[in-house]
This record gives C-alpha cells, structure tokens and sequence, in this order.
C-alpha cells in the first residue's frame, strides 16, 4: 500500500486528477482514493493499493508539476528526529561561494560547487580545493558575509520551531563550516550541529580544514545514531538538496529533497519543487493552527 500527499496548484488537483488516475492504471498503480485533507488545506492524499512508488511520483510529476509531494507505505506521522542540510536548504546560499567572492574567486568556486552537487566529483576533494582557494582570506569576510548575505530560507524557522514543539529531536548537519552553521542553527532554532571545521591562523584562513571531514556518510550516519536512541517504530526526517545528502534522504523515513539536484531529488521520497519549507510540515499533515510562528 501507498500512501501520497501532494500540493500543487488547486485547479490542477481538481481537474487533472481523473487523468492521472487513467495514467497511473495503464502503469498498473490503481487509485484507490484521492481527497482534501480537511486538517490540512491545500493537501490532496492518493492512497494507493499497490507498492510501485516510482510510478506512482512518475505519474504525479507528469500531471501535477511543480508539486510538492510524499510518497511513503503507511500514513505520514511527526517525526522523532529531523536532520537537514544546511546550505540551499535552510538557507538559500552556499557559503563557500560567498566567501569565495570576497576571495574574487566566487565563479570558479561555485563551478566546482555546483558540480559536487550534482554528484559530479568526489565531494571531500571538491571541499579540501575549494578551502584551498580560501587562503589568506580574512576571518572578518566570515562575518561580513552572515551578516550581509546569508538569509534564512522561506519556512525555515516555522518547521524547525513547529517539530520542536511537538517533541522532534532538530539537527543541522552540514559539509559546509560551524563558522556558519552555528549562527544559522541559533537562528532557526536547531538543537545540535555537525559540520567542518575551518583552520584559522592569525585571523587568516590557512586553506585547510581542522578534523575529519562531513561527507554523505557522516550525515547518514549521524541520522542512524539518532535514530538508535529512539523507541522502536520512531521515524525520522531529513531535508536536503545535493548529491552529498543523498545517502541520508534515503535512511530516512521522510527524505524530503527541497529544490532538489536531479539525483538527490529520484533518491528521496519526498519533494519540495513548489512550496517553501512549511510544506514539509503540510505534506506530515501537521495543520496550521500547531505551527510556531516566526
């Protein structure tokens, strides 16, 4: 069985909704039901008797896009634990591409950043290179650019708020720097950080990193961890939008890819293409009147 909740523009759930059930059929993934959701506007649920979660996302794409949407096997619930990706996820810049601009190297750092993404190079070679290119630099170019340049995505704060009140565990684990991750956490409300450690000498970025590296695996594991420490039947949560999240998206009960790499986007089971962030919390069927305001 399958259960989807999926937001896309109202006229478009009413009346291509029929079409995509004819669709979903000739794919052999019948319809059992599709209905608003009375304590939770603007969400239509699909349940669904079969298990071809791929055909079901595939014929809802084609129909409803953009959409945001979650495919899963029983109905979606609050999670346990939440961890997410910081950079174009929580906010909506990647820092190491900011701080290369005070560098004057900003293109050529956000080309290899870009890539990373994408899943195109080996993320901790594309970080140690892009570090590298830092050398030098000013820790003050740290502060100028939280200050005049990182921002907050569009939800970010009400869905961090919003899970922490209803009991959810909130971690930001990033591949990027605590530089920034520990403001952004403050911010947003996040309870714990992971992340790189930037090396500094005489206030100048010595093109090195201080420990081990975050990659794909530590923020997997880092959710696995978490997630050992819960009741048996918990679920978790994980947000993010690039290559390097992939391995976490899939170990989580909900992996919501929020403006997604293409590659991050088919691994996760959830999807933000629409929407801002407070959609995640429309998708768990978590109703306004339970959302902490900004």
């Amino acid at each position: 069985m399958l259960i989807a909740r999926l937001i896309a523009e109202p006229d478009h759930l009413s009346t291509r909704i029929d079409a995509a059930k004819a669709d979903l059929a000739q794919s052999g993934v019948r319809i059992a039901s599709a209905s608003m959701l009375d304590f939770c506007g603007q969400t239509m649920e699909i349940d669904s008797p079969d298990d071809d979660a791929a055909a079901l996302r595939a014929g809802l794409d084609a129909h409803f896009a953009p959409s945001d949407g979650l495919v899963c096997s029983d109905e979606p619930s609050v999670p346990q634990v939440f961890i997410s990706d910081m950079d174009s996820t929580m906010i909506g810049q990647e820092c190491i591409d900011e701080l290369g601009d005070f560098a004057g190297l900003k293109e050529r750092i956000a080309a290899i950043t870009e890539r990373a993404m994408q899943g195109e190079l080996d993320f901790e070679q594309a970080l140690r290179e892009r570090v590298g290119l830092l050398e030098g630099l000013s820790i003050d170019a740290i502060d100028q650019c939280l200050t005049g340049r990182i921002r907050p995505m569009a939800g970010a704060k009400i869905l961090v708020e919003t899970l922490k009140k209803l009991g959810c565990r909130t971690v930001l684990v990033t591949g990027g720097f605590h530089h920034f991750a520990d403001p952004v956490a403050e911010w947003l409300g996040f309870e714990q950080v992971v992340g790189n450690r930037l090396e500094v000498s005489g206030r100048k970025l010595t093109g090195g990193l201080v420990g081990g590296i975050v990659d794909s695996s530590v923020k997997k594991a880092t959710l696995l961890s978490l997630m050992a420490e819960e009741r048996e039947g918990a679920t978790s949560l994980a947000t993010g939008d690039g290559a390097n999240d992939i391995p976490m998206l899939e170990a989580a009960t909900y992996g919501i890819a929020y403006r997604a790499k293409p590659k991050a986007r088919a691994a996760a089971n959830g999807w933000i293409d629409r929407g801002d962030l407070t959609s995640v919390l429309r998708l768990l069927g978590i109703p306004e009147t339970d959302w902490v305001r900004e």
